[in-house]
């Protein structure tokens, strides 16, 4: 079983820090490290390591994986992000899925690093452990589809072609689960991430997660989204506030709702009266670096 595990980044100074990770892993079978960007920093950093390098036309990280898509031969790819790094077991974890040829795609599991003791490193927290692992974690215990987490997730190479202007961890792991294979979680495949710590970030930030996700219904009308408002209200609400453990972060919380709220009617009044939709590119975001 070959194996490539594809790093996509843009203008990323710690990428040395994602590379180091993904080279000192556990599995001890032979596989090999791409780093995929658009920019000559990036790419020289990664050129001090024993990594291959790819070029990619600054068009954005689903044009950037599409093009890996269709010019790697390797069995499974792992796929994760330049500005993260992964766990020492990531990789076993993940590979070990595969053994079983129903499994089609893996996600790992997100786990923020900013502090929890502040208020936007309370919100990283909750929105990883009550929100996105406990939907996977519920959806893989009943065999059902699960998105799958851009920041570490790995596939069967056999998509070549997706739709660019939706969330690729969404759609690629769709496009796997109509071909007939089972899409899993691995909640030890861990990888750790720094969320935006100024509310003008994490608006930004999360009206784009959201944004990723409206057109995956037109592509395909049958897809069984997860990222809704109506999840949200009737769900996410009760797992939100069942997260805290005490006053300050109940407070937290409860400062969490509204603004979860007012992402949601910013993205529809962008979408329905400035006719603005999510488009694949590149974009930094300062306060998570």
């Amino acid at each position: 079983m070959k194996i490539s595990l594809i790093i996509t980044a843009f203008k990323e100074t710690n990428v040395g820090r994602a590379i180091e990770s993904a080279l000192n892993q556990t599995y001890k079978e032979d596989y090999e490290v791409i780093v995929c960007a658009p920019d000559k920093e990036t790419l020289n950093i990664s050129k001090k390591y024993k990594v291959k390098t790819f070029i990619d036309p600054g068009k954005g990280k689903s044009f950037a994986l599409k093009l890996l898509f269709n010019k790697i031969k390797s069995d499974i790819l792992i796929l994760t992000d330049g500005d993260v790094f992964i766990d020492k077991f990531a990789v076993e974890s993940i590979v070990k899925h595969f053994n079983n040829k129903e499994v089609g795609a893996v996600s790992g599991r997100p786990i923020a690093t900013n502090p929890k003791n502040t208020k936007y490193g309370f919100f990283s927290h909750l929105l990883l452990d009550a929100g996105a692992h406990r939907i996977r974690y519920e959806l893989n215990k009943k065999n059902k589809f699960l998105e799958c987490s851009g920041y570490l997730f790995a596939i069967k190479n056999i998509i070549k072609d997706f739709p660019l202007d939706v969330a690729e961890d969404s759609v690629i792991p769709y496009l796997i689960w109509k071909k007939g294979y089972k899409i899993k979680y691995e909640p030890e495949a861990k990888v750790y991430v720094k969320y935006p710590s100024e509310i003008k970030e994490f608006v930004k930030q999360r009206k784009r997660v959201v944004g990723s996700h409206s057109k995956l219904d037109i592509y395909y009308p049958a897809f069984p989204k997860v990222k809704t408002f109506k999840n949200e209200l009737f769900k996410g609400v009760f797992w939100a506030l069942s997260y805290p453990k005490n006053i300050k972060e109940f407070f937290w919380t409860l400062n969490l709702l509204p603004l979860r709220l007012y992402i949601w009617i910013a993205y529809y009044f962008d979408s329905l009266f400035k006719k603005k939709s999510y488009q694949d590119g590149w974009e930094r975001v300062e306060s998570t670096k």
